[in-house]
């Protein structure tokens, strides 16, 4: 899928090495990947994560994505942040949550091979982000951007993510996908998911339950 090149600014990616490297040329070739939401799923869902200080990462978030550094897995990032074209925070904001959010991964000895994000959202009120998008969640923008970027095993590969769009990103990409119950997770599960038309293949407590899965030793358990 070739995202929409009509309208600027795109789907955003910011990469886990600050000096512009490119941290998927050595070793990278072949590897499995794990798609993972951000907030609710790596951090506290706090609605909209407006000032620096509302990023909270979730207990085991850090230990979880080691894990899958270690297991040789590509840990990337794909987030819807709409909030942008609603006007609630500047795309800077964004970029610095992410930046504060790669620290405190690393302060636990775990890493982010790439982080992307989706700015739009058609019913916006800042120009240039109120636009329809293939990057949004749930279209796979985000996946194809990450798979131009890096060598890719898409046969060995995860979505995890606490809302039904995640699955259905999931879905759509031919990817098997993890629904955890922090976030909107647990009213998702409750609420919405018997009447929904997919289910996850599986749901997982959390993302240490959702890294274990994975790997398959199950630790930390699902539901």
């Amino acid at each position: 899928m070739q995202l929409n090149k009509k309208s600027q600014p795109q789907c955003r990616t910011v990469e886990s090495q600050e000096d512009g490297g490119c941290p998927w040329i050595k070793g990278a070739s072949g590897r499995p990947a794990v798609f993972l939401d951000r907030d609710g799923t790596i951090n506290e869902q706090m609605g909209y994560i407006n000032h620096l200080s509302r990023f909270v990462l979730l207990p085991g978030a850090a230990p979880a994505i080691g894990r899958l550094n270690r297991a040789g897995y590509l840990a990337i990032v794909v987030s819807n942040q709409s909030g942008v074209a609603r006007g609630y925070f500047p795309l800077k904001l964004v970029e610095d949550v992410h930046r504060h959010m790669r620290v405190l991964l690393a302060a636990e000895g775990a890493s982010l091979d790439a982080v992307y994000y989706c700015p739009h959202h058609p019913a916006g009120k800042v120009a240039g982000f109120n636009q329809a998008c293939d990057c949004r969640k749930p279209r796979t923008g985000m996946i194809e951007q990450a798979r131009a970027a890096f060598a890719i095993d898409m046969t060995r590969s995860w979505v995890v993510g606490d809302r039904l769009d995640d699955m259905e990103m999931a879905r759509r990409a031919g990817l098997p996908g993890i629904l955890v119950t922090t976030g909107y997770g647990r009213g998702e599960v409750e609420y919405l998911l018997s009447r929904a038309s997919l289910r996850p293949d599986y749901i997982a407590r959390d993302l240490p339950g959702a890294v274990g899965y994975i790997l398959g030793d199950e630790k930390g358990g699902g539901l």
